[in-house]
């Protein structure tokens, strides 16, 4: 059975746009402060609490531009968090919602047809491992169902 790992983004990548570097549109994080909770921190990959200060952007989780190449708004915590380590467990962003879209990338970053789905919650970490057996996929994008946002990827660990 393969093994899983849940990835969030890079900490370098966190760092720099909590520096105010550009985001994958070329504008500057938004910062604002919750009011309420269930935002999703992408780095951490919990959820940023009630009153907190939070960074709303667009993320390409792709190393390069190209047609497949999706992007969309993330939010990060505006202060320091450590990066996601437990990566076989599934993380908390991943429990607040009943469903997900699971969609497998090939070693080329594209879209591998016919892999995208949208899957319970209690179904993620199966579907990842089933598609990760496919020695055609290289890593999985989970994103939400609700709204298409990306919430973290799955890599063979």
């Amino acid at each position: 059975m393969t093994t899983i790992a849940f990835t969030a983004i890079p900490t370098a990548d966190a760092e720099a746009l909590r520096a105010g570097a550009p985001d994958a549109y070329g504008l500057s994080p938004e910062r604002r402060v919750t009011q309420g909770s269930g935002y999703p921190c992408r780095h951490c990959l919990g959820f940023i609490d009630d009153g907190e200060a939070y960074l709303t952007l667009a993320y390409r989780p792709f190393p390069a531009l190209q047609p497949y190449a999706e992007t969309g708004p993330i939010f990060l915590h505006a202060e320091p968090c450590a990066r996601y380590e437990a990566s076989e467990v599934l993380p908390p962003v991943l429990t607040d919602s009943p469903d997900f879209i699971l969609r497998g990338y090939g070693h080329d970053d594209r879209i591998v047809y016919g892999t995208g789905a949208v899957t319970p919650r209690e179904k993620v970490e199966d579907r990842a491992r089933e598609l990760l057996e496919k020695p055609e996929i290289a890593y999985v994008h989970v994103r939400s169902a609700r709204n298409n946002c990306y919430q973290c990827r799955i890599d063979r660990a």
